[in-house]
């Protein structure tokens, strides 16, 4: 089965309530078997849009990085990170 990876590409606006965002997702994508492979760190921008912050973390399947996505425990985090940032995420599939 093919694994997943969400890529994020994220502004924050609001430091702290994005911290306590930050907080809450990390146990959220492991409860699914989550990690991340990329969180901040330095990035060439090549094309597009530029962001501060970009984060990548892979998932065993695109069902389980969908399901953290919809998730309680993500959501909650979640409601932290908007109105802190301005984000842009998609998951996709592996070619595994």
């Amino acid at each position: 089965m093919p694994g997943a990876l969400w890529v994020a590409h994220v502004t924050v606006t609001d430091d702290e309530a994005y911290g306590r965002y930050a907080a809450l997702a990390g146990p959220a994508l492991a409860a699914f078997g989550g990690e991340f492979l990329a969180r901040g760190g330095t990035a060439i921008q090549k094309e597009g849009r530029a962001h501060p912050r970009n984060v990548v973390a892979r998932f065993p399947s695109l069902e389980a990085a969908n399901a953290c996505y919809e998730s309680e425990a993500y959501q909650a985090a979640l409601s932290h990170a908007e109105g802190a940032s301005e984000r842009d995420l998609v998951l996709i599939e592996t070619l595994d």
